[in-house]
């Protein structure tokens, strides 16, 4: 088996042992004589599946009873339309944070619908090397929420606290950092996440949201983005992203067995600690987030040179490192390191990164 170590930024590396037991299970799941990919989803086997994934995330991010969780389809983008939808009509206007691209594309969607919202602060002027500091006088008292995205994907930056909203709902888009660390759900009015990065295949997107914040959709909203409706149908009012859902399941499983996610932000921090201390020792790369806003999750770095940072790309590829190269909107290398990455695959990168600096040296 040649298995490389992939650092693409979503869809993303998922943890090799949950890979053999979907591998194990492909044809037939359990006594079902089906595939999970063939089988009804109104059927027994398949309401365990979606029932015991529910179950298994309450558990491991500790959600409160008084919040609903939705497996939904769409995308964490679909979300940007579904949560202005879903909650402005609480007051008729909301605040935005812009700390990156997708925080921008939610902050314009919402826009584009006509809707009263304001970006109360963003890091734009300095090309988003940090997360803004937000301070409850900041957001308008009849906002209907703030809406942040908590780890910015493209420029490796993070929150390092979360905002104090007091009574104003927090809407916070996790895609990039679900399930990485542990998390005080009960801070949010709604967590929102695309599975691709931390938890299952492209296709699944997770909505957790507090129980009072259901009644507030706009009354000709499409049926689809209405989180009432999704939430009174467990997530069941169409078919599910079925298989998304059982590796889910899967994944929830998985970092249970490790000891929860207390453990798993203890590796993670191992792992990003390991290849920030590199950076900060040696001048031939530049990490250009600021330390206090540092991702554990997505690392950039830059040699300050266009054609050398291709060329790192391109060679590490060829060496079994996968997917380094930035995004095109930012270019450099970024280097994603979610749950499923082992630390031998930064060490790997680590004895590369030297290896290539020793045989690039620069003008």
């Amino acid at each position: 088996m040649n298995r490389v170590y992939n650092f693409s930024a979503g869809p993303s590396m998922l943890p090799l042992p949950v890979l053999e037991q979907a591998a194990r299970e492909m044809v037939c799941y359990g006594e079902s004589g089906m595939s999970v990919m063939e089988m009804s989803h109104r059927s027994p086997d398949y309401d365990a599946i979606i029932k015991n994934a529910e179950a298994l995330l309450r558990k491991l991010m500790n959600i409160p009873d008084n919040y609903k969780v939705l497996f939904l389809q769409g995308g964490a983008s679909t979300q940007f339309s579904a949560v202005p939808m879903n909650l402005i009509k609480r007051t008729g206007k909301a605040d935005y944070a812009v700390s990156g691209q997708f925080s921008g594309k939610a902050f314009k969607e919402a826009q584009k619908m006509g809707y009263d919202v304001k970006c109360i602060a963003t890091t734009k002027d300095d090309n988003f090397d940090h997360v803004p500091t937000i301070t409850r006088d900041m957001i308008r008292p009849d906002a209907a929420y703030l809406h942040i995205c908590f780890n910015n994907t493209i420029y490796g930056t993070k929150y390092g606290y979360i905002p104090d909203t007091g009574d104003i709902p927090l809407v916070a888009d996790l895609s990039s950092c679900i399930i990485s660390e542990p998390i005080d759900v009960s801070k949010f009015g709604v967590i929102y996440a695309g599975a691709q990065k931390n938890m299952a295949p492209a296709g699944m997107t997770l909505v957790i949201v507090r129980e009072d914040l259901l009644n507030y959709a706009e009354e000709d909203m499409p049926t689809m983005l209405e989180w009432k409706t999704m939430a009174e149908n467990d997530s069941m009012y169409n078919t599910p992203p079925c298989y998304p859902i059982y590796i889910a399941k899967l994944v929830y499983e998985w970092i249970l067995g490790l000891g929860g996610l207390e453990k798993m932000q203890e590796m993670n921090v191992a792992k990003a600690n390991l290849l920030y201390n590199y950076l900060d020792s040696q001048d031939y790369y530049f990490a250009p987030v600021k330390k206090d806003s540092r991702s554990l999750m997505n690392v950039t770095f830059v040699t300050g040179d266009a054609d050398l940072d291709k060329k790192f790309a391109s060679e590490a590829a060829k060496a079994g490192l996968k997917n380094l190269k930035g995004h095109r909107s930012v270019g450099g290398m970024r280097a994603s390191i979610y749950n499923a990455m082992p630390y031998a695959g930064v060490e790997a990168l680590i004895a590369f990164m030297k290896k290539f600096a020793a045989e690039n040296p620069k003008a």
